[in-house]
C-alpha cells in the first residue's frame, strides 16, 4: 500500500484521541484556556455528564476576529512567543485543543476583545469551520461544545454513566480552582447540584480556597509546608498523619500552577508519611512546587498530567524533608476529627424494641417510638430514649406523688411477690450492668500526690487508668484519653531511631539465652542477617537445626517478647529482597522492635508512670500517632461533655 498524506480531518481526529479522552478532558482544556486569558470569573455548565452539552464562559481578555479564525487551526497558539518549549509559563501551549474538540463535536466559540466594537463567533462542526460572523457579547469568551463524539460514535461506548462523567468534571474544576484561588468558579447544570467557589483574596487566600473545596476539617488538621532549596520552592498544606482517607483522591500537586499526578511526587509523599500513616490509608495534601520552567519538562504527556524534573532527586528530597520537618514541629498534635468521632460514638443512636415502654409517675405506660432520622450534632438529653417519661395529662402531671418522691425504682422496676424485677423492655439494658462484676477503672492516681500544675500541661494530669489500657487525664478545659501501648510504642520507636542515628544502641546481655524454634529456611535467613541485626542491638546465633539463640537485646526494651519479635523479623526479612541491606530498613526493624518492647495493653501503671508517659509524649515528635498511624490520644473538651448532658 502506497504512503499518502492524511487529511486534516483525520489528523484532528487522531489528535483528539490523545487529548480528548472524555468530557472532563474538554473541560480541562477550555478552563485552562480561560485561566491563561486572565479571567477572574469562570462559569461551567454541563448536561448529561458533558456528553450533550458543555459551556464555559469567562471574562478574560477575549480574541480579535483574526485570532479567532486562527484559534481553530492546528498548532496555532499565542502562548509560545519565542518558540521555546522549555519556557512555558501558561497552562496550554500546543494549539491542539480547539481543533481536536471541533473534529469530534459541534463547537461554537463566541469572543470579544476589548479593542473590538462587538464580539465574533465561529462554528466548527465535525472538523468543518464556518465563517467568522459578528456576535453580541461582553468582553471575554464563551465556548459551547455539543454532542461530543458524534462524528466517532464508537468512542461513546467507552464513556461511563452521566453521573460518573459529571463527577470527573467536578474533579477537574476542583484542581484548577485550588491552583487559582483568586478566580471565582461556578459549576451548574441539570446533571448536578450547583457548586460555586467564590474568589479568595488576601494573605490566607490559598487556605480559604482549600477550605471551600476540602472542608473545614482539613484546614483544622493541616500543617503548613514552606521550604526552598536550590531554586525549588515547595509550599502548601499537608494533613496530620491521623487525618487520612481511604483513597488517594484528596492528594493535589501543582507544578508552576499546573495540576499534575506525577509518580515521583506520589512516591515522595508515601516516603514522607512512611512511619506515621496507618496501613491502607492515604494522606490529604495540597502542595505547590514553583521552579524555573527550564528545570521541568511539561511536554511529556498528551494531557500534560505528568512532568519530568531535571533534578528529580532534589524535588523528592525537598518534599520528604519538608514533610518530616513539619511532623517533628507538630509534636504530640493529633487530628481533631478523632474528638468528633468519639463524641458521636458516645451519643446513643436511638432506641430499639427494648425501650418501648417506661413507667410514668401516674403509673401509666408511655410509648416512645424509635427515632429513625437521628442528628448526632443536635443531640441533647431531652431527646434520649432513656430519659424519665413525661407525666400523663391531668393533676398527676403537676405534682409528683408522695410515694414516688422517696424512690425512683418505680420508674424502672416492678414489685412481684417482694422481689424486684426489671420492668418489661429493660432486661437487655440491665443485663449489661449485671455483667460488670469488677470495676474497670483504676482510681489510685489520687493516692500519689502530683504537682498541682499538671492540668496546665497540654496532656493534663493523670486521674485514672481504664481497663488497664487507657489513661484518663484532666486538663483545664476537658479530659484526654491516651492509649498507653500506642503512645509508649511511639516513644520507644523515636528513642531507637535516635540511638541508631548515633550508632549507639546499648545492649543488654541475657542471663539465660532465649531459644526460638523456627523453620530451617527462616533460621538461615536470620543467621545471614545476624551481623546487621547486631547493629540495632539484637545479638543472635544459630542453635542447632531449626532454632535460634538470642543472647543480647536492646537495653531500652523492657519486658520484651523475644520469641514474637524474632518471628516477626523473620517474616519481614522474607518479604524484602535478598540484596537489600538492613541499614536501608532500619526504621522498619526499629518499628517492629518498639511494638514488642513497649508497655502492653493490660498492664496496670502507677500514677507516676502515667504522668511520666504524658510528659514524655509532650516533648516527643510525632507522638500524636503510633508507628502504625493510629492516634495515641483524643481530647474531649468540657463543652463536648456538657453538650452530651444537655448542660450547654
Amino acid at each position: 500500500m502506497a504512503v499518502r498524506q492524511l487529511s486534516d480531518t483525520v489528523i484532528n481526529k487522531i489528535a483528539a484521541g490523545e487529548v480528548i479522552e472524555r468530557p472532563a478532558s474538554v473541560i480541562k482544556e477550555l478552563v485552562e484556556n480561560a485561566v491563561d486569558a486572565g479571567a477572574t470569573r469562570i462559569e461551567v455548565v454541563t448536561a448529561a455528564g458533558g456528553k450533550s452539552l458543555m459551556r464555559i464562559t469567562d471574562n478574560g481578555s477575549g480574541m480579535t476576529q483574526e485570532d479567532l479564525s486562527l484559534a481553530v487551526q492546528r498548532h496555532c497558539t499565542s502562548k509560545l512567543p519565542e518558540d521555546d518549549l522549555m519556557l512555558i509559563k501558561t497552562m496550554g501551549f500546543r494549539g491542539e485543543a480547539l481543533p481536536s474538540i471541533g473534529s469530534v463535536a459541534k463547537l461554537e466559540i463566541s469572543t470579544r476583545h476589548q479593542s473590538e466594537p462587538h464580539g465574533w463567533k465561529i462554528e466548527v462542526n465535525g472538523g468543518k469551520n464556518s465563517e467568522v460572523t459578528p456576535a453580541a457579547l461582553n468582553q471575554g469568551t464563551r465556548v459551547e461544545v455539543k454532542d461530543l463524539f458524534f462524528s466517532v460514535p464508537a468512542r461513546l461506548k467507552f464513556l461511563k454513566t452521566d453521573r460518573a462523567e459529571a463527577m470527573a468534571i467536578t474533579e477537574v474544576v476542583k484542581r484548577v480552582a485550588l491552583a487559582n484561588p483568586g478566580i471565582r468558579f461556578s459549576l451548574a447544570g441539570p446533571d448536578r447540584r450547583a457548586v460555586e467557589y467564590p474568589a479568595c483574596q488576601g494573605e490566607n487566600a490559598h487556605l480559604a480556597r482549600i477550605g471551600q473545596i476540602l472542608g473545614a476539617d482539613f484546614t483544622k488538621n493541616a500543617l503548613e509546608i514552606d521550604a526552598e532549596r536550590e531554586g525549588v520552592h515547595l509550599y502548601g498544606f499537608a494533613g496530620l498523619p491521623t487525618f487520612h482517607r481511604a483513597n488517594a483522591q484528596h492528594q493535589f500537586f501543582f507544578v508552576n500552577g499546573r495540576p499534575v499526578r506525577d509518580k515521583l511526587l506520589l512516591g515522595a509523599l508515601r516516603a514522607g508519611y512512611s512511619d506515621v500513616l496507618a496501613r491502607d490509608r492515604h494522606p490529604v495534601v495540597v502542595l505547590n512546587i514553583d521552579l524555573d520552567p527550564h528545570h521541568v519538562d511539561v511536554n511529556v504527556h498528551p494531557a500534560k498530567a505528568d512532568v519530568r524534573f531535571r533534578d528529580g532527586q532534589l524535588v523528592r528530597g525537598l518534599l520528604v524533608g519538608a514533610l518530616r520537618h513539619a511532623f517533628l514541629a507538630s509534636g504530640h498534635r493529633a487530628s481533631s476529627a478523632n474528638t468528633q468521632s468519639a463524641v458521636d460514638a458516645i451519643r446513643p443512636m436511638g432506641g430499639g424494641a427494648g425501650t418501648a415502654s417506661m413507667r410514668s409517675h401516674s403509673g401509666a405506660s408511655t410509648y416512645r417510638p424509635p427515632r429513625e432520622n437521628f442528628a448526632p450534632r443536635d443531640y441533647t438529653w431531652q431527646q434520649s430514649d432513656f430519659r424519665p417519661a413525661e407525666p400523663a395529662s391531668g393533676p398527676a402531671a403537676d405534682v409528683m406523688p408522695a410515694e414516688a418522691a422517696g424512690t425512683q425504682s418505680s420508674f424502672f422496676s416492678v414489685e412481684n411477690g417482694g422481689n424486684t424485677q426489671v420492668a418489661p423492655g429493660l432486661q437487655e439494658e440491665q443485663a449489661r450492668f449485671d455483667a460488670v462484676t469488677q470495676p474497670s477503672a483504676d482510681a489510685r492516681a489520687n493516692e500519689h500526690e502530683l504537682p498541682v500544675d499538671r492540668e496546665a500541661f497540654p496532656l493534663g494530669a493523670p486521674r485514672a487508668q481504664l481497663h488497664e489500657t487507657y489513661i484518663i487525664s484532666q486538663t483545664k478545659d476537658g479530659l484526654v484519653i491516651v492509649d498507653q501501648h500506642a503512645a509508649h510504642e511511639r516513644l520507644v520507636y523515636e528513642r531507637l531511631k535516635a540511638d541508631l542515628a548515633k550508632d549507639a544502641v546499648a545492649r543488654q546481655l541475657l542471663l539465660i539465652p532465649e531459644i526460638v524454634e523456627l523453620p530451617e529456611d527462616e533460621v538461615s535467613l536470620l543467621e545471614e542477617r545476624a551481623p546487621e541485626l547486631e547493629e540495632v542491638g539484637l545479638v543472635l546465633e544459630r542453635f542447632g537445626p531449626g532454632a535460634i539463640a538470642v543472647r543480647e537485646t536492646p537495653a531500652m526494651l523492657k519486658r520484651l517478647n523475644i520469641k514474637a519479635l524474632v518471628k516477626d523479623l523473620a517474616d519481614d526479612f522474607a518479604e524484602w529482597e535478598a540484596s537489600s541491606r538492613l541499614r536501608e530498613k532500619l526504621d522498619l526493624v526499629a518499628a517492629t522492635m518498639a511494638c514488642h518492647g513497649s508497655v502492653r495493653a493490660g498492664r496496670r501503671m502507677r500514677p507516676e508512670e502515667m504522668d511520666a508517659l504524658l510528659r514524655e509524649m509532650e516533648v516527643t515528635p510525632k507522638s500524636g500517632q503510633c508507628n502504625h498511624g493510629r492516634p495515641t490520644w483524643i481530647e474531649l473538651k468540657l463543652s463536648d461533655i456538657e453538650r452530651l448532658f444537655g448542660r450547654s
